[in-house]
């Protein structure tokens, strides 16, 4: 899709855009810039309840750390 500048820098999403992405009039937009692209995310109305449990599906990272140390440990007191 192809979209042009408005004189004051300003562009309009297309309407099939905003459907998909269920952007409405008070939708804040991140813009990120990775060499000679620029990326631009719609950010959800609440960025905290968005974030909540983004890392529950995968593994525990305090278990894991935990569980290596008690591995070392025990390696210690085997060898020590």
């Amino acid at each position: 899709m192809i979209t042009t500048l408005t004189s004051k820098g300003q562009t309009v999403v297309p309407a099939v855009l905003r459907r998909h992405f269920k952007m409405g009039q008070k939708t804040r937009l991140n813009w990120t810039v990775e060499g000679d692209v620029i990326h631009v995310v719609p950010l959800p109305d609440d960025t905290i309840a968005a974030a909540r449990g983004m890392f529950a599906a995968g593994p525990s990272l305090t278990a894991a750390l935990l569980r290596e140390r008690r591995q070392d440990r025990q390696r210690e007191r085997q060898h020590g």
